[in-house]
């Protein structure tokens, strides 16, 4: 039987990473790189419960979502962020490992999370 994955387990995993603590965002758990968001319990009311939010390159975004929608999503309050929010109940800790080593390196390599501003569609003219 697969064991249960909580914030816990997000925990135990992301503190092996080098210079990760322990913290808090928006009085959410959180862990952090150097002062800067590597993982968090997600505090937006789109947000569903026993999710947690990651930073990543809004094109792995996309490729995780589109395989595997069942795990992984962007509510509308996150689109503009380079987050991807995952269903606990539905990751095991393999690939919660994999996904917080993407989530370092994409912190780590990126001076600050910007928002990403999506394109619009062009507003119809009447």
């Amino acid at each position: 039987m697969k064991s249960k994955v909580t914030f816990d387990t997000v925990r135990k995993i992301g503190i092996t990473f080098p210079d990760v603590e322990d913290g808090a965002t928006y009085g959410q758990a959180a862990l952090k790189v150097h002062g800067k968001l590597l993982a968090c319990i997600p505090s937006n009311k789109s947000a569903e419960p026993n999710s947690v939010a990651l930073p990543i390159d809004p094109e792995d975004r996309a490729e995780l979502i589109a395989a595997a929608p069942d795990v992984y999503y962007a509510p509308e309050h996150y689109l503009d962020y380079p987050m991807v929010l995952v269903r606990l109940t539905r990751v095991d800790e393999a690939a919660l490992r994999d996904l917080l080593g993407m989530a370092y390196k994409y912190v780590v390599s990126h001076p600050k999370h910007k928002r990403t501003f999506r394109k619009k569609a062009p507003s119809k003219k009447k």
